[in-house]
């Protein structure tokens, strides 16, 4: 279509100089140097050398700090791979580490380069500041995936300044409130409101000036993550598209595709095309959330139907990112407290059958195999296998966050949260405890001809070989496991729970 090439060019990543509306895009960030916006010529002989780090954030186009830090000097492109990262998110590092070499490449293209670096951040970003001389460190602030806690000290201790700017979702934290003043606890009014407003432009890709010396990068793996996936990297690498330019294609791909039935096949599991897949990209910022609503606005401004539904979830993701900036302890405690006393079950050897995706419910343990083989789950299967974790084995909602932090290539921590106090009822705008979903029922309306359940439960199917491949030896791996508990009883012991809980 001739709009849709239009729109490719007009949006595709690039380089440009920086315009005067970014001032007023990076007017919230945290200490911020406005000497850095470009409202005066910078003599780039003169500048002194500044570092970029990009914090999942791993693209040029619509990257705030990337921008404000080209208008600083020269730039030092830097990621840092953290260990400890590694240890508690291996999917994601591996899916962040996937997309350094195309990051790298579009740097290089501009005669630049990507300097990495492994280690804390405190301590990487001293020795960086001190093996360069920057005299500042640009970054993305930390939310939802990290804290900000030590950064400044660790970098003014090096003799840098340190200059936090806000990712380039939908909306600032904290801009669309109630009536009141207070922020929305509930969904469908927050998109409401988020709908009237407007969503600021995606910055495009500045040009960077070069320091006159490059410091040593450690190189592009990140061994700690390939250790931590074990026989997982190379089965999950074969499922994912990596790169900021993947992203875009994805993009293209999805747009050229989308119509009104979007709404109704996003639900079919065993439908690749149904839905964009580019959640992964989004959550390791190879592609902002700006980009993908002005996009998609763009294809709904020609009559593409789908839209809509599309630029809900969007903003469900900004929804759930402005509660876990009001309350950053959604992942550890219920946001209902009262919540917090209701009877559940720890680990056991219960969690571990759902793991391992041993359950006996059918499609329950497609999507556990799913996750693990290829580091994605269908949305809708996420959310049955989530409410058979909480309601049918009645066991602690933050046993299967946990296993969806390790797990998922599309990890984010408040989506994550959000997602699963929503399925335990004790999360705002949650659904009620009282709603259990029938794994069977729901298989049988939404995987009719069995083709998920088949692709990843079947023997000699690729799905089964891609998760027997990816799975740690000592898992038990068997095709037709026995029911932990029948379903009706499994109900029923959940809404008796809940009556005496309310009680």
């Amino acid at each position: 279509m001739a709009w849709m090439d239009r729109a490719r060019d007009s949006f595709r990543p690039g380089i440009s100089s920086y315009t005067t509306q970014v001032a007023a895009d990076n007017a919230g960030t945290v200490n911020f140097d406005r000497s850095c916006l470009g409202i005066r010529e910078v003599n780039k002989r003169e500048a002194m050398t500044v570092i970029c780090w990009f914090r999942r954030v791993l693209r040029l186009d619509d990257h705030p700090a990337l921008v404000a830090a080209a208008e600083g000097g020269p730039v030092i492109p830097l990621v840092i791979l953290d260990p400890a990262e590694a240890r508690a998110h291996p999917a994601s590092a591996q899916r962040q580490a996937m997309a350094l070499p195309d990051l790298d490449a579009a740097l290089r293209r501009q005669g630049s380069r990507l300097i990495v670096r492994r280690g804390d951040p405190d301590a990487v970003l001293s020795a960086m500041i001190r093996d360069s001389g920057a005299r500042a460190v640009h970054a993305t602030q930390g939310l939802p995936f990290a804290t900000d806690d030590g950064l400044a000290a660790a970098v003014e201790g090096a003799g840098a300044r340190l200059h936090l700017h806000p990712p380039a979702d939908l909306i600032p934290r904290g801009s669309v409130l109630t009536g009141t003043g207070t922020r929305f606890k509930v969904f469908t009014p927050f998109w409401r409101a988020l709908r009237k407003g407007s969503i600021a432009d995606p910055l495009p890709a500045p040009r960077l000036s070069l320091p006159m010396s490059w410091p040593a990068s450690d190189g592009l793996d990140w061994p700690e993550a390939r250790a931590a996936m074990n026989r997982g990297w190379d089965v999950v690498a074969r499922h994912v598209q990596a790169g900021e330019s993947a992203a875009h294609d994805r993009l293209d791909a999805f747009l050229d595709r989308l119509d009104a039935r979007y709404g109704t096949r996003r639900d079919t599991p065993s439908d690749s095309d149904a839905t964009s897949g580019l959640s992964d990209a989004l959550a390791v910022g190879e592609i902002s959330a700006r980009r993908l609503w002005h996009r998609a606005m763009n294809a709904q401004a020609h009559g593409i139907g789908g839209v809509e539904d599309f630029l809900r979830e969007l903003a469900w993701r900004d929804f759930a990112r402005d509660l876990f900036d009001a309350t950053p302890n959604m992942g550890r405690t219920c946001w209902k407290s009262e919540w917090n006393d209701f009877p559940c079950s720890g680990d056991g050897p219960e969690a571990e059958a759902w793991r391992q995706g041993r359950t006996g419910v059918a499609l329950v343990d497609a999507g556990m195999r799913e996750m693990f083989a290829t580091g994605r789950m269908h949305n809708r299967v996420r959310m049955i296998a989530a409410s058979y974790l909480v309601k049918h084995l009645m066991i602690d909602w933050r046993v299967g966050l946990d296993w969806f932090a390790r797990c998922l290539t599309d990890w984010d921590a408040a989506s994550n949260a959000m997602n699963w106090q929503w399925v335990a009822g004790c999360g705002p705008d949650a659904s009620p405890y009282f709603r259990v979903f029938n794994p069977d029922t729901q298989a049988a309306k939404f995987d009719g001809k069995h083709r998920y359940r088949d692709h990843w439960l079947k023997p000699g199917a690729q799905g089964a070989a891609d998760f027997a491949a990816a799975a740690p030896r000592s898992w038990v791996l068997d095709h037709h496991p026995a029911p932990l508990i029948d379903l009706d009883r499994g109900r029923q012991r959940a809404l008796d729970a809940y009556a005496r809980f309310r009680r």
